[in-house]
């Protein structure tokens, strides 16, 4: 794996792109599923297109699209309360920087077939002191050698998740290509998400736990042991024939969703990778979409972050031995639990600010897949790659560019870890093989 060249960029880069005609200037209430610590980072996406589009062009749409989206103009700081964040809506605008680099598309796919350090050069680097100080929409546009550009885009977690951002970037697309008004309106008000007065949490929370009460030396962290380590990315590609097979080995005792089945495997994978002991007890945590499932339904264009994280658990020895059934069926239970009522006790959980997501010994997985983040259109055509800027321990089932059926699933781990879940990830195709040809020749 190569390295990429340098961003060349010109005259005085990044510029601020404001909205195109005056926003209402107020703070914007975030809800305790915005502001906690686990999203206080930001979602990086890089898209790859074989044809570009001008940086007036970006420039314009971008300024005339921030009107609707105007808190992505804004800025995050803290309350006066002390410990909630907002966004003052200031309109003091979007991060722009416009670069080139010498390299073409194809180029860009074969030296770097997966997110690496170097791939960073495409973001420009805000300096700022602290995560607050860094403004919630920072993007760039790389034009090559070919005629095509790279888009990075970071976007601030707290602000939208990633239906939420799925949402904007289709907005700025629209506003690229048509004047017409965009076919849906961003809803702002967060005080649907409020929490209850008393708070009332009403189930257990098993995704979450208290630093005050956790024994730190009564578990072993797997999220620390991997961090402390160099890592590297694995990326496994999954056509809708895997698929499919995947989810015929628990058929036709369980129905599944194809998310349940890669989901469970996926998991499986890890911890057989990590030859972690068989008693230890594992979560996994993956993001649940709860806008249908509350009373009433989040409006529509609702962009803030929409969902709760499921939590299934289960020792290591019922995880590993046999096949997916036990993590599919965990899978299938964390997510019935999810109801409006579950969600609206993890609300008023999370108004204890001490309350933090439970990584220690949880494999975390997030869905990109099915957010239609691959369809993205600027006027050029659709991307030719879609994905990470970079890659972590946190696991992500991405879509598959031109190829709506796969999906892709990334995680860092440490290298030889790397080469034992790839193993595990692609055995089941080996041994339904075998099983066709078994009973082919009988």
């Amino acid at each position: 794996m190569e390295e990429l060249p340098d961003c060349l960029y010109e005259g005085n880069q990044p510029t601020l792109i404001t909205p195109s005609s005056p926003t209402p200037n107020h703070s914007l209430y975030l809800s305790n599923l915005d502001d906690h610590h686990f999203l206080r980072f930001s979602i990086k996406y890089l898209y790859l297109f074989e044809n570009s589009i001008s940086p007036l062009t970006l420039k314009d749409s971008l300024s005339r699209v921030l009107v609707d989206y105007y808190p992505f103009a804004g800025r995050i700081r803290v309350s006066d309360e002390g410990s909630k964040l907002e966004v003052d809506c200031n309109g003091e605008g979007a991060v722009f920087a416009e670069a080139f680099m010498d390299i073409t598309c194809q180029e860009f796919v074969q030296l770097s077939p997966k997110p690496n350090k170097s791939w960073r050069k495409l973001l420009f680097k805000v300096q700022a002191q602290s995560f607050l100080d860094i403004p919630p929409l920072i993007i760039q546009v790389t034009y090559l050698r070919c005629g095509g550009m790279i888009l990075c885009t970071a976007i601030n977690h707290c602000l939208c998740d990633g239906i939420g951002t799925s949402q904007f970037l289709h907005a700025w697309a629209h506003a690229t290509t048509s004047q017409a008004h965009l076919p849906t309106r961003p809803f702002h008000s967060r005080h649907v998400l409020d929490p209850r007065n008393p708070p009332r949490v009403t189930h257990s929370h098993p995704g979450f736990t208290r630093t005050t009460t956790v024994d730190k030396g009564s578990t072993f962290d797997i999220c620390k042991h991997l961090q402390s380590q160099p890592l590297a990315p694995a990326t496994l590609t999954f056509t809708q024939s895997h698929l499919v097979r995947l989810k015929k080995t628990c058929v036709p005792s369980l129905k599944c969703t194809t998310f349940e089945a890669l989901a469970a495997h996926t998991w499986r994978s890890w911890a057989q990778s990590l030859e972690l002991p068989l008693t230890m007890l594992v979560k996994l945590l993956f993001s649940v979409n709860m806008r249908k499932r509350l009373t009433p339904e989040l409006p529509q264009g609702y962009y803030g972050n929409g969902f709760v994280l499921a939590c299934a658990e289960s020792k290591v020895q019922d995880l590993v031995n046999g096949n997916i059934y036990h993590a599919v069926k965990s899978i299938q239970e964390a997510k019935s639990r999810i109801t409006d009522e579950y969600i609206r006790s993890t609300i008023d959980l999370l108004e204890d600010k001490t309350v933090k997501t439970d990584v220690s010994c949880s494999l975390v997985i997030s869905q990109w897949a099915k957010l239609g983040l691959e369809e993205l259109d600027l006027g050029g055509g659709k991307p030719m790659y879609m994905g990470p800027l970079t890659s972590d321990i946190y696991c992500l089932f991405l879509p598959v560019a031109r190829d709506s059926d796969a999906i892709r699933v990334q995680i860092s781990l440490p290298e030889d870890v790397v080469k034992r879940l790839e193993y595990c990830m692609v055995k089941f195709l080996d041994e339904k093989d075998n099983e066709d040809e078994n009973s082919r020749a009988k």
